[in-house]
């Protein structure tokens, strides 16, 4: 059971990081059609239309969408100064304590961004160039938020195990040999 939910949290990140990744170079490429657009005003041309409400909403679905594959890969930034001279089970715990804290604040935010969601969908706000709803760039982003607290979750999980019975099952924070 332990590895079919690890081969779904992998998936699921995987997928989350390849869609925030599409979304990124399709904002790349479209910043570069507006940037063009700019430079050829005199032959016609302009800038796309509300370009910078649509890397504002596509860039926070791309950062949500990158932070699942992060977690898992135990890829996020660590300063080890203090950490280092401390034993393998104290760093253990250390690194469950964290990884139970990203979960809690993963959740937070997954929450945030739905009581947000709702409150741009009751009161109809929209963009003010494309005019789009508001409320979908809140949904988008909640999508990977919630994969994010579940692989918070999931990781918490598994760092108490390594901590409680010293089994490492992926690498530590940090740890550039995995």
């Amino acid at each position: 059971m332990t590895g079919q939910i690890n081969r779904i949290v992998f998936r699921m990140t995987v997928g989350s990081a390849m869609l925030g990744g599409i979304v990124l170079v399709l904002l790349i490429l479209m910043t570069c059609l507006s940037i063009t657009g700019r430079a050829l005003v005199p032959l016609g041309l302009g800038p796309v239309p509300g370009d910078f409400e649509l890397v504002e909403a596509g860039i926070a679905f791309a950062i949500f969408a990158f932070l699942p594959l992060c977690q898992v890969q135990a890829g996020h930034a660590t300063v080890d100064i203090f950490t280092s001279g401390l034993g393998l089970r104290a760093n253990r715990i250390l690194l469950a304590v964290w990884e139970l804290l990203f979960a809690a604040v993963m959740i937070f935010i997954a929450w945030r961004l739905y009581e947000g969601m709702l409150g741009k969908l009751k009161n109809g706000e929209t963009s003010m160039f494309l005019q789009f709803r508001v409320w979908w760039a809140y949904a988008a982003c909640m999508v990977p938020a919630v994969i994010g607290a579940l692989t918070g979750l999931w990781s918490a999980a598994d760092r108490v195990v390594a901590a409680l019975t010293g089994r490492e099952t992926r690498p530590a924070l940090g740890d550039a040999k995995h």
